[in-house]
């Protein structure tokens, strides 16, 4: 799934992002409540893990922002205020589900697998495509003129991330920061690995993962 984490904490985010990419999923995270709902604003996500005391703007403001924009993203708040009036209130905001820290990794993944299963929660949709590649984001499955393709989890996540921005050239820092831990090795030719990985599954279809000389990665997006 492409998952947001709206986080002030750098240490939680961290290891929560850590903990998502290591499940195979595209993760982006911020830790200000404007710029979540920036983020929110131009992308499709599956789910939003929102804290309620966000820098800027709180919580409760971004998920009745988004519900009032008639954005259907799974949305899981954490807070550490646990009171049954903040509960109905992050609920009447707009909230799936609502996680009082501290929690539990299992519980927070369980969860999310849950917001994942429903079928409102994509607003862009299930199926992602560029040309003879489709990308089922729901099944987890890729097909290339219709054939099916099997890929690792980091090999779909990354090829979730390009399908999800075509046309856009992605640097390899922007490639680490979504696909692999915030804090990965920043020496290792991780990135480049993986793509020659995916081109070799993409077959034909690869002509449209081109390498930008000094820049990065782009997947054309065909008319």
């Amino acid at each position: 799934m492409h998952i947001l984490i709206a986080e002030d904490d750098e240490r939680l985010g961290r290891l929560i992002k850590r903990v998502l990419q290591e499940e195979g999923h595209v993760v982006e995270w911020v830790t200000d409540g404007h710029e979540a709902a920036a983020r929110l604003g131009a992308g499709a996500f599956d789910v939003v893990i929102l804290d309620v005391m966000l820098p800027g703007v709180d919580g409760f403001t971004i998920a009745a922002g988004q519900r009032a924009a008639g954005d259907g993203v799974g949305i899981l708040m954490l807070t550490a205020r646990g009171t049954v009036r903040d509960r109905v209130r992050g609920l009447d905001a707009g909230a799936d589900d609502y996680l009082v820290k501290p929690f539990a990794m299992p519980e927070l993944l369980a969860r999310i697998r849950a917001l994942g299963r429903r079928p409102s929660a994509s607003p862009g949709g299930d199926v992602l495509r560029a040309g003879p590649i489709t990308l089922d984001t729901r099944a987890r499955r890729v097909t290339v003129d219709g054939v099916l393709v099997e890929l690792t989890p980091r090999e779909h996540a990354l090829l979730e991330l390009f399908l999800r921005n075509p046309g856009a050239v992605l640097s390899r820092t922007q490639i680490l920061d979504r696909v692999w831990s915030y804090d990965y090795d920043g020496g290792s030719n991780v990135v480049e690995t993986y793509v020659r990985y995916l081109r070799q599954k993409l077959g034909k279809s690869s002509r449209l993962l081109r390498t930008v000389r000094g820049m990065g990665y782009c997947l054309d997006a065909p008319p």
